[in-house]
């Protein structure tokens, strides 16, 4: 039996917590709901990524399927996950469980579902590494569908999921977790652990580094890094260099280098900048916060200014991160 709402408050439902109303949630807590879900909706797991920009006139499917399974093969944890549940407390569980691997990624907000759609990734490891198999709802055919991890055509930040918005509705997530351990430390902060090193110093350097660097959305409202890391050519990395030759940089291979965004951000001396009650966070130039009060027009033109900013300086594009809701669905900047 569904559970539905009607002209429920916004706010709550997103960690920028903007106000605005929607028009009808829908709790999803059971695939015995799927097949009666209204073909248009937006899918929502817990909002970290997500900002309404106003009142939402589409119906909000709010997902909170939950269950954890783990088995083992020889080589293998063969772990199984409703997409409702909490990305972090599954970090975690896994961890008390003796399952290692996922450690570098503690602390990042949202859901287990929303997690292959972002392709989610900090300290040198992407979740897409550990993937075996989505299951989603196809919304089109209403079938269940079945996706490799080839299947999912994962890249920095991005998978299918996320190309075709809309079509799937993220259902369960299977992870493959080798147990032979390989702890990964080369990056940031991590470097510091040394070796050898357990997976549980890398859980608590991890949250304490993201405590330190990273508002908490439930004291400064945020959705996160708000921009993408841009990637550059290599001819275009080393026109940069001459003029920031401290710029730092990540060789990705195939002649492309990623650019670290919040350092673009915070070289122009925009920590701290504002519009209205929108602003650039004082640590974290990465992150958009609002100050309390802060409307979608305040955002918007923050986050539009940076942009332009950037471009202007470094001739490189910034593109958001979040997703951007507008009256009838995403929007772009």
């Amino acid at each position: 039996m569904n559970q539905t709402y009607f002209l429920t408050d916004l706010e709550p439902l997103h960690s920028f917590r903007l106000h605005g109303k929607a028009h009808e949630v829908i709790s999803l807590k059971h695939t015995s709901q799927l097949s009666a879900l209204p073909q248009q909706a937006y899918i929502l797991g817990e909002g970290s990524n997500t900002i309404f920009l106003g009142d939402f006139e589409l119906p909000i499917v709010k997902v909170e399927l939950k269950g954890l399974s783990v088995k083992e093969s020889e080589t293998h944890w063969q772990v199984t996950v409703g997409a409702g549940e909490n990305w972090h407390h599954l970090v975690s569980e896994l961890l008390n469980q003796g399952v290692l691997g996922l450690e570098n990624l503690a602390l990042i907000p949202g859901t287990v579902g929303a997690a292959p759609v972002q392709n989610i990734g900090a300290y040198g490891r992407e979740v897409s590494e550990f993937i075996e198999t989505v299951q989603a709802w196809d919304r089109q055919t209403k079938q269940l569908v079945e996706f490799s991890n080839q299947e999912c055509n994962f890249g920095y930040r991005d998978s299918i999921f996320k190309k075709y918005a809309g079509r799937w509705l993220i259902v369960e997530v299977k992870f493959a977790i080798p147990k032979q351990w390989q702890p990964e430390v080369s990056y940031g902060e991590l470097r510091a652990l040394g070796t050898p090193v357990t997976a549980q110093q890398i859980f608590k350097e991890v949250i304490a580094t993201r405590q330190r660097k990273l508002p908490a959305p439930e004291e400064i409202p945020n959705a996160g890094s708000f921009f993408k890391n841009p990637i550059v050519s290599l001819a275009e990395l080393h026109q940069l260099l001459k003029k920031y030759p401290k710029m730092p940089h990540f060789d990705l291979g195939d002649n492309k280098v990623k650019l670290a965004a919040g350092w673009l951000i915070d070289n122009l001396g925009l920590k701290g900048f504002s519009i209205g009650q929108a602003a650039v966070h004082a640590n974290q130039a990465l992150v958009l916060v609002n100050l309390g009060g802060a409307s979608a027009t305040d955002l918007l033109l923050l986050a539009r200014t940076v942009r332009s900013k950037v471009i202007e300086a470094y001739g490189v594009e910034l593109e958001a991160e979040v997703r951007l809701l507008g009256r009838q669905g995403l929007i772009t900047l």
